[in-house]
């Protein structure tokens, strides 16, 4: 599979760094941000899913109307829609855009947020839930014939959808999470896994667990899920710059209490889900680690939601991308701060220089080692660089303070 990108288009112009309460939907704004993408050639958008939000398929369609190659990712949560439901809305938006349909499910990490849609399932039965629902998306995508359901949390009669996704059989179906049976659905079932930016090791950890789950499901290998790593970078022409940059991001994530989208803002404590968990345990090691993977903004946050970002020039930056992709993950998210601005620094500093990178290495034929380090396109192997208290080195031995 080649490396591609993913991003998210806002529906409009409020921001963490300026968050506009209340802001409605501006069409023209999300319209223009999504062109964006395209003209960059981001390949995918996510529209996430929240209990008070904007509805993810209303603005896909959108989306779609006004791009030419963009897939679109609608979020969904199973107890939003009744799967048989799901599976006509997804393949309806799959034709619409000519193919550029997926779908990436969540679970459900907050049994506060799940209680505002009347869902009141314990987590465990949450993911049993999730597992019956791509099962019945799956079989409704590929039957030519109408057929009965009856499981746990679904039954039903005589079911049969004349609306039948582009390909003729299936959607891509993504499933993020860092549970055992986040873990064990995805790898069963997904076409992509998602996860969040975590360090190189941790990242390989949980590929071979999701990796682990696929074979344990028989899967080819051929069928394992695709890895999806999430990052939140700061950019900029150099080092000192990109840095300075990051300390101000942080001023305004701190001083700011509004969640840009509107969502309830996470209160402190020990979030429910366990990619928070995981973030914030992480981000006691220490503020920089590898090569340019900044933790202060998770703490800022309390890890609410994809919140790791990647700190540095332009070319640290893409390479600390590109020891992501030497490990396996061919779907690389980027979103930053300053929404539209940083999409388009993206689209033009870093694409092309990630790109550049996974040319000369698939021209050398070198691929990811595992352990403590990955190979780069020159054969050398880069080593995960520990953290200390007063710096922390990049992927270039250079000593960056953690202190503007």
């Amino acid at each position: 599979m080649p490396v591609e990108f993913i991003s998210l288009a806002f529906p409009n112009a409020s921001t963490e760094l300026n968050p506009i309460p209340g802001a409605p939907i501006d069409p023209d704004y999300l319209a223009r941000y999504a062109r964006n993408l395209d003209d960059y050639d981001i390949n995918y958008t996510l529209q996430p899913y929240d209990s008070g939000g904007f509805d993810p398929f209303t603005q896909a369609a959108h989306i779609a109307a006004h791009t030419k190659k963009l897939k679109v990712i609608v979020a969904l949560r199973p107890n939003t829609m009744y799967p048989t439901v799901a599976a006509k809305a997804l393949a309806t938006l799959d034709q619409l855009s000519r193919g550029r349909a997926v779908v990436h499910f969540i679970a459900g990490g907050s049994d506060q947020d799940q209680a505002r849609e009347g869902d009141f399932l314990v987590k465990d039965k949450r993911y049993s839930r999730l597992e019956e629902y791509i099962k019945i998306l799956k079989r409704a995508w590929a039957s030519t014939e109408a057929f009965d359901w009856e499981g746990e949390h679904y039954q039903f009669k005589n079911f049969a959808s004349r609306v039948k996704p582009v390909n003729g059989s299936s959607i891509p179906i993504s499933v993020g999470g860092s549970s055992d049976e986040a873990y064990r659905v995805g790898g069963s079932l997904g076409d992509i896994f998602g996860l969040w930016g975590e360090p190189l090791k941790e990242t390989k950890q949980q590929i071979d667990r999701i990796y682990g789950e696929a074979k344990k499901a028989g899967r080819p290998r051929n069928e394992w899920p695709r890895i999806w790593v999430t990052f939140r970078p700061i950019i900029a022409e150099t080092d000192d710059l990109a840095w300075i940059k990051a300390h101000k991001t942080l001023a305004a994530l701190k001083g700011n209490s509004a969640d840009p989208r509107g969502r309830p803002v996470q209160a402190g404590g020990t979030p429910q889900n366990e990619g928070s968990k995981r973030l914030l345990e992480i981000a006691e090691k220490g503020e920089v680690q590898d090569r340019a993977l900044w933790y202060p903004t998770v703490t800022a946050t309390n890890a609410r939601g994809a919140s790791t970002a990647l700190v540095g020039s332009w070319d640290v930056v893409s390479e600390s991308i590109l020891d992501y992709v030497d490990l396996g993950c061919d779907l690389i998210s980027i979103r930053g701060y300053d929404n539209l601005n940083d999409a388009i620094d993206y689209g033009r500093h870093i694409l092309p220089r990630v790109r550049a990178g996974i040319k000369e290495r698939e021209t050398k034929g070198n691929g990811a080692t595992n352990g403590n380090g990955t190979t780069n396109g020159n054969g050398a192997t880069s080593e995960i660089e520990a953290t200390n208290g007063n710096g922390h080195a990049n992927g270039n031995g250079v000593v960056v303070p953690t202190a503007a």
